[in-house]
């Protein structure tokens, strides 16, 4: 790992240990150099204007100041181009635009030189992605997520029968390389999934939803995970 990228890993480190912040011992452990130079990449940061902090004695360690002023985020190339990647193959993803203005946000302000040196990596990186479903749909669907409102569809069924739902969403989901709303059907009276591309439209009603949970829905698919990222 290159010192700029390192120096990168080492602060979100810092970032997520919170109050307890990380030896440096530990910290030389997970980068694989030695103490000295955890140490001296501990004073760049600082130098950069990070607000870290350091605890002698038996227990102590480094961390970041909670609530003090942070530095403009600071990618490395590889990571820049490892977010272009993600959102680029999941265009069908809830919030995908939003996501991709948030990239585009975050390599608005990357420094010329790793701007260049990501762009020139996105390059070498392709994706086939699928075709997203309605731009309007996924919208509501979004919206009436995020407020807690329920959605009314129209929706075709695998037999091809078509039905208007009343839906509490509850969560998205992706398997099997498809994206689904589950959520609670007023039409069935229980959880459903909805395949989104079968949705053929959706708009959000002012009716609040009733508080069905995600432990409703059941088991998870395999190797399903929420995307928070811990």
């Amino acid at each position: 790992m290159k010192r700029t990228e390192r120096l990168v890993a080492l602060s979100e480190m810092l970032r997520r240990s919170g109050n307890r912040g990380c030896s440096a011992e530990k910290l030389a452990q997970e980068f694989g150099v030695s103490v000295r130079t955890v140490k001296r990449d501990l004073d760049a940061l600082e130098n950069s204007g990070a607000p870290i902090w350091s605890r002698p004695g038996p227990g102590g360690g480094y961390g970041l100041a909670s609530g003090g002023a942070l530095p403009p985020v600071t990618l490395s190339p590889s990571q820049a181009v490892a977010l272009m990647a993600a959102v680029s193959a999941a265009s069908d993803a809830p919030y995908a635009d939003l996501a991709a203005a948030g990239v585009r946000k975050i390599l608005d302000v990357l420094d010329p030189r790793t701007r260049a040196r990501a762009d020139e990596l996105a390059s070498r990186v392709w994706v086939n992605a699928p075709p997203a479903s309605s731009r309007a749909v996924r919208s509501a669907l979004e919206d009436a997520m995020a407020d807690q409102r329920v959605v009314r569809i129209r929706y075709t069924a695998k037999d091809g029968a078509v039905t208007t739902r009343d839906v509490e969403p509850v969560l998205f989901a992706s398997t099997s390389g498809r994206w689904f709303l589950v959520g609670w059907c007023r039409l069935r009276n229980g959880i459903r999934w909805f395949t989104v591309s079968s949705i053929e439209r959706a708009s959000v009603t002012s009716m609040a939803c009733t508080g069905h949970t995600v432990e409703e829905v059941g088991e998870p698919p395999v190797n399903a995970r929420p995307v928070h990222g811990r």
